[in-house]
């Protein structure tokens, strides 16, 4: 997305910069209070969007008039802050042409010399270009404002497909999320115009990637699309970067681990990228959430890989992970708790394997327990005690819960406690998905890790060598939680919450 050295022309209007949030899809849930706006005049307009395989910038001509704004920063909540560029009259000039595909993040034809006629810009500069596409928008807007909040629901057809869409505007990026909350809109995703016509479409990159930015581990996958409901998955890995170290004990994220980070990030974006035009969602969980300083994060992902990093709450990451964790496996019972033991938080859902119940976030990860009992290297068999019984206590509140029948663990301590249980020298995700863990077994790794340093623990096979600080604090975690809801055995899904978000957000 183009938000670094965008030219702007001298005819981009001088505006007050407003936070948006749009939502595409069903609209039954708005709150009743706005139901009536339907009914209100609507102001009806013709519109030529332009899209583009490599930027959401919106470019839209209206009225004889090239409309250009591009994507200045995202916040923690997801919101966009959008900044006009152009808003010129054709004929273009040179400049104009300039910024306009400068937004749209492509090259400018070596042939565009101004003055460019609109029939000019649309048959010989985009038509002529197989990574955009001008697409013809009808549209109805309805108008209002809500405790200070532009709210407005347009009905768009766009090439013959109807839709409807809701979009919130402020200065304040506090008046949009109160606004969100209040029309019962909370855990959508906000979906500017251009990435919702290619959705609806659909057109767009056919690669499609997912970054899962944890306090541990940055997860990423990416996956191309091979119709309109199934996926090749091309990359699907991790990297820890210990985004958390320190934020116990400095309260808010240090320098030098947002920089280890980000720069882990702008390798799995480049990677991303080397393949062609990629759809990229980028989703943050508890350690952002804790961290007071997480917008200095998003802000250096923003600027250095045009990605919005948006901090999802505790709760919809638990129904993401649910969704992820129980679309492959064979599950038994009525009652099903799935849980991901992160290095922050741990989020649980409860439920069906086909009906969420309840969804709940608690502040116990392996990052924090370790810290808290000096868990990175060899320790004493009291400590370890100490740290169950700690973590049993912290968990009070799983303890209320009606017992399960079956338990689903998600999340990369899982996962490393099922390679290391087969012993894998290179990890196989279809080896480790399904994998059952006994209560023996895990008690068995532990003991294992409490005599070794954290050096000694990067020789275990199976054990991803950076985990090795951790390892033992989460397999603490894993081990109340068994205890806490009586079972001897938890079933490992491979699969998490970047694979909910792959599967919600782009239907794979």
């Amino acid at each position: 997305m183009a938000t670094i050295d965008q030219p702007v022309h001298p005819t981009a209007p001088a505006v007050v910069p407003r936070w948006e949030w749009r939502t595409f899809g069903e609209l039954d849930v708005l709150a009743p209070s706005l139901e009536a706006l339907w009914d209100v005049p609507a102001v009806e307009s013709d519109e030529t969007y332009v899209l583009s395989m490599h930027s959401d910038a919106s470019v839209k001509i209206r009225h004889g008039l090239l409309d250009t704004k591009v994507l200045q920063r995202v916040d923690a909540a997801g919101l966009q802050l959008w900044v006009p560029v152009m808003k010129a009259e054709f004929p273009l000039d040179d400049d104009a042409v300039a910024a306009v595909f400068a937004a749209l993040g492509v090259p400018r034809p070596a042939a565009s010399a101004g003055p460019c006629s609109l029939e000019e810009f649309l048959a010989e500069l985009v038509g002529m270009h197989e990574d955009l596409r001008a697409v013809e928008v009808h549209k109805k807007r309805h108008r209002t404002t809500l405790d200070g909040c532009m709210v407005e629901l347009t009905e768009m057809r766009a090439d013959g497909i109807d839709s409807r869409t809701v979009a919130l505007e402020s200065p304040e990026p506090g008046v949009v999320t109160g606004t969100i909350q209040q029309l019962g809109l909370t855990g959508r995703p906000n979906t500017c115009v251009a990435r919702g016509l290619k959705s609806l479409l659909p057109w767009g990159p056919t690669r499609l990637a997912v970054l899962d930015v944890g306090t541990n581990s940055v997860k990423f996958v990416l996956a191309d699309r091979t119709d309109e409901t199934g996926a090749r998955m091309v990359t699907d890995t991790a990297v820890v970067t210990r985004l958390g170290e320190g934020l116990l004990e400095a309260g808010e994220l240090t320098e030098v681990a947002i920089g280890r980070t980000v720069d882990a990030i702008a390798d799995l974006i480049a990677e991303a990228r080397s393949g062609g035009p990629v759809e990229i969602t980028a989703v943050g969980t508890a350690g952002l959430r804790q961290a007071p300083n997480r917008q200095v994060f998003v802000d250096a992902v923003q600027a250095r890989c045009g990605v919005g990093v948006e901090v999802i709450s505790g709760a919809e990451e638990a129904r993401l992970a649910h969704l992820a964790a129980t679309a492959s496996l064979s599950l038994v019972g009525d009652r099903l708790l799935v849980f991901d033991s992160g290095g922050g938080s741990s989020q649980f859902t409860v439920g069906t394997p086909d009906r969420i119940e309840e969804q709940f976030s608690l502040d116990v990860g392996a990052v924090r327990l370790t810290e808290r009992f000096g868990l990175a290297d060899a320790v004493s068999t009291e400590v370890v005690e100490a740290a169950l019984t700690a973590v049993v206590d912290d968990l009070a509140g799983l303890r209320r819960r009606p017992r399960p029948e079956t338990v689903v663990a998600i999340g990369g301590t899982s996962t490393n406690l099922a390679a290391v249980q087969h012993g894998l020298v290179r990890y196989d995700p279809d080896v480790v998905h399904g994998t059952v863990i006994d209560t023996a077994e895990v008690d068995r790794q532990i003991e294992d890790y409490r005599r070794r340093t954290a050096d000694e623990r990067r020789r275990v096979p199976g054990l991803q060598p950076a985990r090795a600080e951790v390892i033992l604090a989460g397999a603490c975690i894993v081990r109340a939680i068994l205890s806490i809801t009586q079972q001897t055995a938890l079933t490992v899904s491979d699969r998490g919450l970047r694979h909910g978000v792959l599967a919600e957000r782009f239907g794979l």
